[in-house]
Protein backbone atom coordinates (compact mmCIF):
# COMPACT_ATOMS: atom_id res chain seq x y z
CA UNK A 1 0.00 0.00 0.00
CA UNK A 2 0.69 3.61 -0.98
CA UNK A 3 1.48 6.30 2.29
CA UNK A 4 -1.37 7.68 1.50
CA UNK A 5 -3.77 4.54 1.66
CA UNK A 6 -2.87 5.02 4.82
CA UNK A 7 -3.10 8.92 5.70
CA UNK A 8 -6.10 9.49 3.60
CA UNK A 9 -8.42 7.45 5.34
CA UNK A 10 -7.13 8.58 8.94
CA UNK A 11 -7.49 11.83 7.94
CA UNK A 12 -11.29 11.56 6.55
CA UNK A 13 -11.87 9.39 9.99
CA UNK A 14 -10.45 12.38 12.29
CA UNK A 15 -12.46 15.03 10.19
CA UNK A 16 -15.65 12.85 11.17
CA UNK A 17 -14.56 12.81 15.09
CA UNK A 18 -13.65 16.38 15.16
CA UNK A 19 -17.23 16.71 13.25
CA UNK A 20 -18.88 15.14 15.76
CA UNK A 21 -17.38 16.16 19.08
CA UNK A 22 -20.23 18.27 19.35
CA UNK A 23 -22.45 15.50 19.78
CA UNK A 24 -19.86 13.67 22.24
CA UNK A 25 -20.35 17.29 24.70
CA UNK A 26 -23.96 16.90 24.93
CA UNK A 27 -24.07 13.05 25.48
CA UNK A 28 -21.56 12.17 27.08
CA UNK A 29 -23.56 10.23 29.42
CA UNK A 30 -24.65 8.48 26.86
CA UNK A 31 -22.47 5.03 26.45
CA UNK A 32 -23.80 4.59 22.78
CA UNK A 33 -22.54 8.19 22.00
CA UNK A 34 -19.28 7.44 23.66
CA UNK A 35 -18.58 3.93 22.15
CA UNK A 36 -19.05 5.65 18.33
CA UNK A 37 -16.49 8.66 19.29
CA UNK A 38 -14.32 6.11 20.50
CA UNK A 39 -14.64 3.65 17.75
CA UNK A 40 -14.25 6.53 14.61
CA UNK A 41 -11.36 7.84 17.05
CA UNK A 42 -9.61 4.13 16.92
CA UNK A 43 -9.98 3.67 13.67
CA UNK A 44 -8.10 6.56 12.54
CA UNK A 45 -5.07 6.20 14.98
CA UNK A 46 -5.06 2.58 13.42
CA UNK A 47 -4.43 4.13 10.46
CA UNK A 48 -2.15 6.86 11.20
CA UNK A 49 -0.01 4.55 13.64
CA UNK A 50 0.35 1.77 10.85
CA UNK A 51 2.09 3.86 7.95
CA UNK A 52 4.97 3.42 7.40
CA UNK A 53 6.30 6.83 7.50
CA UNK A 54 4.77 6.68 11.13
CA UNK A 55 6.22 3.62 12.60
CA UNK A 56 9.68 5.14 10.96
CA UNK A 57 9.31 8.18 12.45
CA UNK A 58 7.75 6.51 16.00
CA UNK A 59 11.27 4.46 16.37
CA UNK A 60 13.52 6.73 15.81
CA UNK A 61 11.89 9.12 17.79
CA UNK A 62 12.01 6.58 20.74
CA UNK A 63 15.04 5.31 20.01
CA UNK A 64 13.78 1.46 20.36
CA UNK A 65 13.48 -0.76 17.09
CA UNK A 66 10.17 -1.88 16.06
CA UNK A 67 8.66 -0.19 19.33
CA UNK A 68 5.70 0.66 16.86
CA UNK A 69 4.52 -2.56 16.35
CA UNK A 70 3.20 -3.12 19.47
CA UNK A 71 1.91 0.00 19.48
CA UNK A 72 -0.10 -0.47 16.39
CA UNK A 73 -1.32 -3.83 17.87
CA UNK A 74 -2.33 -2.14 21.07
CA UNK A 75 -4.31 0.49 19.00
CA UNK A 76 -5.93 -2.74 16.56
CA UNK A 77 -6.90 -4.14 19.78
CA UNK A 78 -8.78 -0.84 21.22
CA UNK A 79 -10.26 -0.73 17.82
CA UNK A 80 -11.81 -4.38 17.82
CA UNK A 81 -12.98 -3.70 21.48
CA UNK A 82 -14.44 -0.90 20.53
CA UNK A 83 -16.56 -2.76 17.70
CA UNK A 84 -17.62 -5.64 20.17
CA UNK A 85 -18.74 -2.85 22.47
CA UNK A 86 -20.50 -0.78 20.63
CA UNK A 87 -22.63 -3.65 19.47
CA UNK A 88 -23.11 -4.73 23.30
CA UNK A 89 -24.47 -0.76 23.63
CA UNK A 90 -26.30 -0.36 19.98
CA UNK A 91 -28.30 -3.77 20.64
CA UNK A 92 -29.73 -2.77 23.69
CA UNK A 93 -31.21 -4.30 26.31
CA UNK A 94 -31.26 -3.84 30.38
CA UNK A 95 -28.71 -1.27 31.56
CA UNK A 96 -26.92 -4.46 33.84
CA UNK A 97 -26.70 -6.69 31.05
CA UNK A 98 -25.15 -4.03 28.74
CA UNK A 99 -22.55 -2.91 31.41
CA UNK A 100 -21.59 -6.65 32.41
CA UNK A 101 -21.14 -7.57 28.29
CA UNK A 102 -19.17 -4.30 27.88
CA UNK A 103 -16.75 -4.72 30.72
CA UNK A 104 -16.45 -7.99 30.27
CA UNK A 105 -14.95 -7.61 26.31
CA UNK A 106 -13.17 -4.20 27.94
CA UNK A 107 -11.00 -5.93 30.81
CA UNK A 108 -10.76 -8.90 28.17
CA UNK A 109 -9.19 -6.55 25.67
CA UNK A 110 -7.13 -4.78 28.17
CA UNK A 111 -5.53 -7.67 29.26
CA UNK A 112 -3.97 -8.22 25.91
CA UNK A 113 -3.30 -4.57 25.16
CA UNK A 114 -1.36 -5.16 28.69
CA UNK A 115 0.31 -8.34 27.70
CA UNK A 116 1.71 -6.56 24.09
CA UNK A 117 4.06 -4.54 25.14
CA UNK A 118 4.96 -6.89 27.77
CA UNK A 119 5.88 -9.62 25.33
CA UNK A 120 7.53 -7.15 23.37
CA UNK A 121 9.77 -6.01 25.95
CA UNK A 122 10.73 -9.65 26.92
CA UNK A 123 11.35 -10.66 23.31
CA UNK A 124 14.29 -8.96 21.06
CA UNK A 125 13.57 -7.16 17.66
CA UNK A 126 16.90 -5.53 16.76
CA UNK A 127 16.06 -5.14 13.17
CA UNK A 128 13.56 -2.56 12.14
CA UNK A 129 11.31 -3.79 9.85
CA UNK A 130 8.57 -1.02 8.42
CA UNK A 131 5.95 -3.51 6.50
CA UNK A 132 6.80 -7.62 7.39
CA UNK A 133 7.34 -7.14 11.08
CA UNK A 134 4.60 -9.88 11.77
CA UNK A 135 6.44 -12.63 9.43
CA UNK A 136 10.06 -11.30 10.27
CA UNK A 137 9.58 -12.16 14.20
CA UNK A 138 7.45 -15.15 13.59
CA UNK A 139 9.46 -17.61 15.28
CA UNK A 140 11.21 -15.09 17.64
CA UNK A 141 10.28 -15.92 21.29
CA UNK A 142 7.60 -13.92 22.89
CA UNK A 143 7.60 -11.32 19.61
CA UNK A 144 6.13 -14.44 18.61
CA UNK A 145 3.86 -14.60 21.48
CA UNK A 146 3.22 -10.81 20.58
CA UNK A 147 2.05 -11.04 16.95
CA UNK A 148 0.03 -14.68 18.01
CA UNK A 149 -2.29 -12.62 20.50
CA UNK A 150 -2.81 -9.80 18.98
CA UNK A 151 -4.16 -11.73 15.71
CA UNK A 152 -6.35 -14.00 17.85
CA UNK A 153 -7.62 -10.92 19.56
CA UNK A 154 -8.45 -9.02 15.95
CA UNK A 155 -9.99 -12.63 14.72
CA UNK A 156 -11.95 -13.22 17.54
CA UNK A 157 -13.57 -9.78 17.28
CA UNK A 158 -14.24 -9.93 14.00
CA UNK A 159 -16.37 -13.69 13.90
CA UNK A 160 -18.21 -12.56 17.07
CA UNK A 161 -19.27 -8.99 15.72
CA UNK A 162 -19.91 -10.75 12.50
CA UNK A 163 -22.51 -13.18 14.11
CA UNK A 164 -24.23 -10.96 16.32
CA UNK A 165 -24.64 -8.62 13.34
CA UNK A 166 -26.50 -11.39 11.00
CA UNK A 167 -28.20 -12.41 14.30
CA UNK A 168 -29.42 -9.47 14.80
CA UNK A 169 -30.19 -8.05 11.02
CA UNK A 170 -32.91 -10.62 11.66
CA UNK A 171 -35.05 -9.41 13.64
CA UNK A 172 -34.70 -5.11 12.17
CA UNK A 173 -35.86 -3.15 9.37
CA UNK A 174 -34.89 0.03 7.00
CA UNK A 175 -31.70 1.73 7.70
CA UNK A 176 -30.52 -0.47 10.92
CA UNK A 177 -30.53 -3.46 8.63
CA UNK A 178 -28.66 -2.11 5.69
CA UNK A 179 -26.09 -0.85 8.25
CA UNK A 180 -25.71 -4.17 9.77
CA UNK A 181 -25.34 -5.68 7.12
CA UNK A 182 -22.62 -3.04 5.77
CA UNK A 183 -21.06 -3.91 8.92
CA UNK A 184 -21.27 -7.41 7.85
CA UNK A 185 -19.19 -7.19 4.80
CA UNK A 186 -16.76 -5.11 7.06
CA UNK A 187 -15.98 -7.41 9.61
CA UNK A 188 -15.96 -10.12 7.11
CA UNK A 189 -12.66 -8.13 5.53
CA UNK A 190 -11.24 -7.83 8.99
CA UNK A 191 -11.51 -11.54 9.40
CA UNK A 192 -9.82 -12.20 6.10
CA UNK A 193 -6.90 -9.90 7.14
CA UNK A 194 -6.60 -11.86 10.27
CA UNK A 195 -6.36 -15.03 8.79
CA UNK A 196 -4.32 -13.96 6.07
CA UNK A 197 -1.97 -12.59 8.71
CA UNK A 198 -2.18 -15.68 10.61
CA UNK A 199 -1.52 -17.69 7.57
CA UNK A 200 1.70 -15.98 6.75
CA UNK A 201 3.09 -16.50 10.21
CA UNK A 202 2.48 -20.44 10.34
CA UNK A 203 3.63 -20.57 7.05
CA UNK A 204 6.77 -18.99 8.53
CA UNK A 205 6.80 -21.49 11.45
CA UNK A 206 6.88 -24.77 9.11
CA UNK A 207 9.43 -23.17 6.51
CA UNK A 208 6.88 -21.73 4.09
CA UNK A 209 7.39 -18.36 2.35
CA UNK A 210 4.02 -16.88 2.56
CA UNK A 211 4.86 -13.34 3.38
CA UNK A 212 2.80 -12.11 0.50
CA UNK A 213 -0.41 -12.70 2.13
CA UNK A 214 0.85 -10.43 5.09
CA UNK A 215 2.44 -7.77 3.10
CA UNK A 216 1.06 -7.57 0.16
CA UNK A 217 -2.37 -9.12 0.64
CA UNK A 218 -3.77 -8.15 4.24
CA UNK A 219 -2.75 -4.08 4.24
CA UNK A 220 -5.38 -2.88 1.55
CA UNK A 221 -8.24 -5.52 2.92
CA UNK A 222 -7.74 -3.92 6.63
CA UNK A 223 -7.71 -0.07 5.05
CA UNK A 224 -11.39 -1.35 2.99
CA UNK A 225 -12.64 -3.20 5.86
CA UNK A 226 -11.79 -0.66 9.05
CA UNK A 227 -13.50 1.84 7.01
CA UNK A 228 -16.63 0.21 5.44
CA UNK A 229 -17.49 -1.12 9.53
CA UNK A 230 -17.13 2.55 10.50
CA UNK A 231 -19.54 3.34 7.82
CA UNK A 232 -21.43 0.46 8.84
CA UNK A 233 -21.81 1.43 12.63
CA UNK A 234 -22.69 5.45 11.24
CA UNK A 235 -24.92 4.47 8.48
CA UNK A 236 -28.10 3.48 10.91
CA UNK A 237 -27.79 7.43 12.21
CA UNK A 238 -26.86 9.46 9.13
CA UNK A 239 -29.07 7.26 7.29
CA UNK A 240 -32.38 8.87 8.09
CA UNK A 241 -31.35 12.15 8.53
CA UNK A 242 -29.96 12.04 4.86
CA UNK A 243 -33.64 10.46 3.89
CA UNK A 244 -35.05 13.97 5.27
CA UNK A 245 -32.94 15.99 3.52
CA UNK A 246 -32.95 13.76 0.07
CA UNK A 247 -37.26 13.57 0.40
CA UNK A 248 -38.24 17.31 -0.03
CA UNK A 249 -35.18 17.88 -2.29
CA UNK A 250 -36.21 14.92 -4.73
CA UNK A 251 -40.32 16.21 -4.35
CA UNK A 252 -38.97 19.73 -5.10
CA UNK A 253 -36.76 18.51 -8.25
CA UNK A 254 -40.04 16.46 -9.51
CA UNK A 255 -42.65 19.68 -8.92
CA UNK A 256 -39.90 21.59 -11.57
CA UNK A 257 -42.65 20.71 -14.91
CA UNK A 258 -45.57 22.17 -13.36
CA UNK A 259 -43.21 25.15 -11.93
CA UNK A 260 -41.83 26.05 -14.95
CA UNK A 261 -45.23 25.83 -16.80
CA UNK A 262 -46.71 27.96 -14.50
CA UNK A 263 -43.65 30.34 -14.92
CA UNK A 264 -44.65 30.83 -18.62
CA UNK A 265 -47.29 33.53 -18.82
CA UNK A 266 -44.04 35.62 -17.59
CA UNK A 267 -45.77 39.27 -16.62
CA UNK A 268 -48.72 37.40 -15.41
CA UNK A 269 -47.33 35.23 -13.53
CA UNK A 270 -45.30 36.56 -10.16
CA UNK A 271 -43.69 33.79 -8.63
CA UNK A 272 -41.20 34.54 -5.77
CA UNK A 273 -37.58 33.55 -6.22
CA UNK A 274 -36.13 30.97 -3.69
CA UNK A 275 -32.44 31.38 -2.91
CA UNK A 276 -30.49 28.53 -3.72
CA UNK A 277 -29.27 28.11 0.23
CA UNK A 278 -33.14 27.91 1.52
CA UNK A 279 -33.83 24.57 3.95
CA UNK A 280 -34.96 21.84 1.80
CA UNK A 281 -38.45 21.79 3.82
CA UNK A 282 -38.75 25.14 2.76
CA UNK A 283 -38.10 25.77 -0.60
CA UNK A 284 -40.81 22.79 -1.37
CA UNK A 285 -43.14 24.68 0.78
CA UNK A 286 -42.88 27.59 -0.87
CA UNK A 287 -43.14 25.83 -4.59
CA UNK A 288 -45.85 24.02 -3.35
CA UNK A 289 -47.92 27.21 -2.01
CA UNK A 290 -47.06 29.41 -5.45
CA UNK A 291 -47.90 26.47 -7.19
CA UNK A 292 -51.41 26.30 -5.39
CA UNK A 293 -52.49 29.43 -5.97
CA UNK A 294 -51.80 29.47 -9.67
CA UNK A 295 -53.33 26.45 -10.09
CA UNK A 296 -56.28 28.73 -8.27
CA UNK A 297 -55.78 31.65 -10.79
CA UNK A 298 -55.98 29.04 -13.97
CA UNK A 299 -59.75 28.29 -12.61
CA UNK A 300 -61.76 30.55 -15.35
CA UNK A 301 -60.06 28.91 -18.08
CA UNK A 302 -60.15 25.10 -17.25
CA UNK A 303 -62.43 23.04 -19.48
CA UNK A 304 -63.26 19.61 -18.41
CA UNK A 305 -63.57 18.38 -22.07
CA UNK A 306 -60.31 18.84 -22.91
CA UNK A 307 -59.90 16.78 -19.22
CA UNK A 308 -62.06 13.71 -20.80
CA UNK A 309 -60.68 13.76 -23.90
CA UNK A 310 -57.01 13.11 -22.18
CA UNK A 311 -58.67 10.87 -19.41
CA UNK A 312 -59.86 8.79 -22.23
CA UNK A 313 -56.78 8.73 -24.44
CA UNK A 314 -55.25 7.39 -21.12
CA UNK A 315 -57.84 4.64 -20.65
CA UNK A 316 -57.38 3.59 -23.96
CA UNK A 317 -53.66 3.86 -23.84
CA UNK A 318 -54.25 1.20 -20.24
CA UNK A 319 -53.04 3.00 -17.93
CA UNK A 320 -54.33 2.71 -14.56
CA UNK A 321 -57.69 4.29 -13.76
CA UNK A 322 -55.36 6.58 -10.93
CA UNK A 323 -53.45 7.56 -13.26
CA UNK A 324 -55.33 8.92 -15.73
CA UNK A 325 -57.30 10.95 -13.81
CA UNK A 326 -54.07 12.60 -12.96
CA UNK A 327 -53.12 12.38 -16.71
CA UNK A 328 -56.75 14.49 -17.54
CA UNK A 329 -56.17 16.71 -15.13
CA UNK A 330 -52.62 17.39 -16.44
CA UNK A 331 -53.82 18.06 -19.91
CA UNK A 332 -56.70 20.13 -18.75
CA UNK A 333 -53.96 22.18 -16.59
CA UNK A 334 -52.11 22.77 -19.73
CA UNK A 335 -54.49 23.71 -22.10
CA UNK A 336 -55.68 26.19 -18.97
CA UNK A 337 -52.14 28.05 -19.36
CA UNK A 338 -52.49 28.10 -22.94
CA UNK A 339 -55.73 29.49 -22.89
CA UNK A 340 -54.50 32.15 -20.71
CA UNK A 341 -51.49 33.45 -22.52
CA UNK A 342 -53.91 33.63 -25.90
CA UNK A 343 -56.26 35.71 -23.13
CA UNK A 344 -59.28 34.26 -25.16
CA UNK A 345 -62.85 34.41 -23.44
CA UNK A 346 -62.85 32.02 -20.52
CA UNK A 347 -64.59 28.45 -20.62
CA UNK A 348 -68.00 27.55 -20.60
CA UNK A 349 -68.99 28.12 -16.66
CA UNK A 350 -70.67 23.93 -17.09
CA UNK A 351 -66.80 23.35 -18.14
CA UNK A 352 -65.32 25.69 -16.11
CA UNK A 353 -67.35 24.24 -12.13
CA UNK A 354 -66.55 20.46 -13.59
CA UNK A 355 -63.05 21.18 -14.14
CA UNK A 356 -62.38 23.02 -11.15
CA UNK A 357 -64.05 20.09 -9.14
CA UNK A 358 -61.56 17.34 -11.26
CA UNK A 359 -58.43 19.58 -10.81
CA UNK A 360 -59.64 20.02 -6.29
CA UNK A 361 -60.09 15.86 -6.02
CA UNK A 362 -56.43 15.01 -6.94
CA UNK A 363 -54.66 18.39 -5.04
CA UNK A 364 -56.97 17.44 -1.90
CA UNK A 365 -54.97 13.63 -1.80
CA UNK A 366 -52.12 15.69 -0.93
CA UNK A 367 -48.13 16.12 -2.19
CA UNK A 368 -48.20 12.86 -3.36
CA UNK A 369 -50.61 13.54 -6.02
CA UNK A 370 -49.32 17.00 -7.01
CA UNK A 371 -46.21 15.18 -7.74
CA UNK A 372 -47.65 12.80 -9.95
CA UNK A 373 -49.57 16.20 -11.66
CA UNK A 374 -46.37 17.32 -12.45
CA UNK A 375 -44.38 13.89 -13.44
CA UNK A 376 -47.72 13.72 -15.72
CA UNK A 377 -46.99 16.91 -17.72
CA UNK A 378 -44.43 15.39 -19.99
CA UNK A 379 -47.47 12.46 -20.86
CA UNK A 380 -47.55 11.34 -24.29
CA UNK A 381 -51.53 11.71 -24.07
CA UNK A 382 -50.96 15.65 -22.42
CA UNK A 383 -49.15 16.47 -25.36
CA UNK A 384 -50.92 14.92 -28.13
CA UNK A 385 -54.02 16.69 -26.28
CA UNK A 386 -51.79 20.01 -26.34
CA UNK A 387 -50.70 19.56 -30.27
CA UNK A 388 -54.58 18.94 -30.90
CA UNK A 389 -55.78 21.94 -29.36
CA UNK A 390 -52.75 23.97 -31.11
CA UNK A 391 -54.23 22.73 -34.45
CA UNK A 392 -57.93 23.94 -33.63
CA UNK A 393 -56.66 27.01 -32.94
CA UNK A 394 -54.70 27.72 -35.87
CA UNK A 395 -57.34 26.26 -37.82
CA UNK A 396 -60.56 28.85 -36.55
CA UNK A 397 -57.95 31.69 -37.33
Amino acid sequence: MRNADYYLPAIALGVAFVAKLPALRRGWRDPLVRSVHFLIFTASICFFFAAPPTISAVNGLTGIPNVSGPLVYCTMCAFSCACLVLIVNWRGGSPERIRSHSRRWIAGYTAVIIALPVFFALGDAPDQRLRDLDTYYATTPFIREMIVTYLVAHITSAVVTTALCLLWARHVQRWLRVGLVVLVIGFVLNLAFGIAKLSAVIGRWSGRDWDALSTTVAPPIVAVGGLIVTFGFLLPMLGPQASNLARPLISYARLGPLWRLLRTPGERSALPHIPWWSDPDMRLTVRETVIHDELLALRPYLDDHVRQRAYDGAIESRLPEGRADVVGVAAMVVAAVDARSRSPLPAPEGATVAGALALTSVLSRGRAQLVHLSRAMKSPVVAAVRHLAARSESSSQ
